[in-house]
């Protein structure tokens, strides 16, 4: 085979699908915002939650909001990379979106927490696993109150489950630090970049 038909099929290989993860208040949502804005190529598939939406979240934008009955519909349609119970609501990833992504040539990627993204891992050995931290547990309590959202038992609650996430970073592949959000969104793009590079 000559090596241009060789380059070519590589061109065409399928997307890679990109697992993001890290505690609650870390900034995840901020910075797929403007990674999809400096990174083509990418597609960001949208969880479903049976939560119901904070001020300023856009149904189809932050998340799908469905009510219980309809993600455990869902469930038994087998509409679910996968799914699990977070804070008390749950969380599902759309296997259709990573599909559809993946087979376009798209990468696709899944804002899901840690316990979705190793299982993902266990079903997806080549997915590209990134942990997102905070400079600080300090910060991380910072930006949870700062949102107004949540009760101080909920924060509580996020600050002991953001604490168990941290210490499963060596299940991750790539760890990088949200202590500013553009040298944050440069190294996720970096990574993106390599991984399309790699010799598979």
């Amino acid at each position: 085979m000559k090596l241009a038909e060789k380059l070519r099929q590589r061109e065409e290989r399928p997307g890679m699908l990109i697992v993001l993860s890290g505690p609650s208040g870390v900034g995840k949502d901020t910075l797929l915002r403007r990674l999809e804005e400096v990174c083509p190529g990418i597609k960001r598939c949208i969880t479903y939650t049976t939560r119901e939406p904070r001020p300023g979240e856009a149904p189809g934008v932050d998340y799908n909001f469905v009510s219980a009955d309809e993600f455990r519909r869902m469930i038994e349609e087998g509409e679910f990379l996968e799914y699990a119970q977070v804070h008390l609501h749950l969380y599902g990833s759309p296997f259709s979106c990573v599909t559809r992504a993946r087979e376009t040539g798209l990468d696709a990627i899944l804002k899901i927490d840690v316990q979705g993204g190793l299982t993902v891992r266990q079903k997806f050995p080549d997915a590209i696993m990134i942990f997102v931290a905070p400079p600080s547990m300090e910060e991380i309590e910072r930006r949870l109150r700062a949102r107004y959202t949540d009760s101080e038992a909920a924060v509580t609650k996020r600050l002991q489950d953001a604490r168990r996430e941290i210490e499963r970073i060596p299940k991750y592949d790539y760890l990088v630090v949200n202590d500013d959000v553009e040298s944050a969104v440069d190294k996720l793009r970096c990574i993106i970049m390599a991984e399309r590079a790699r010799i598979r």
